[in-house]
């Protein structure tokens, strides 16, 4: 399964129409609220870690890509080594 920021966009959306229902007895507010707790949780990290891949990728746009090898989860194995050869410039 590969996800991407706009799946995280939907779930979030889809998360704010479920607190949105007027048929929702207290107990499945209190159910939702604690689930979108959860969500935004989740949401957090992973909104950290695309900026962190950006920063990672802005660095090496900007000052070349000798370093590459030491980025370590930035790119897949593959094309780190592509990299670092020299071939991704």
């Amino acid at each position: 399964m590969k996800n991407k920021l706009s799946d995280l966009n939907d779930h979030l959306f889809a998360q704010i129409e479920r607190l949105g229902d007027e048929d929702l007895n207290d107990e499945q507010i209190e159910r939702e609220a604690k689930r979108a707790d959860a969500i935004v949780s989740v949401a957090d990290q992973i909104i950290k870690n695309a900026d962190l891949q950006l920063k990672a990728a802005t660095l090496l746009a900007g000052h070349g890509y000798h370093f590459a090898p030491h980025l370590a989860n930035i790119a897949p194995t593959a094309e780190r080594k592509a990299l670092a050869q020299g071939d991704g410039q």
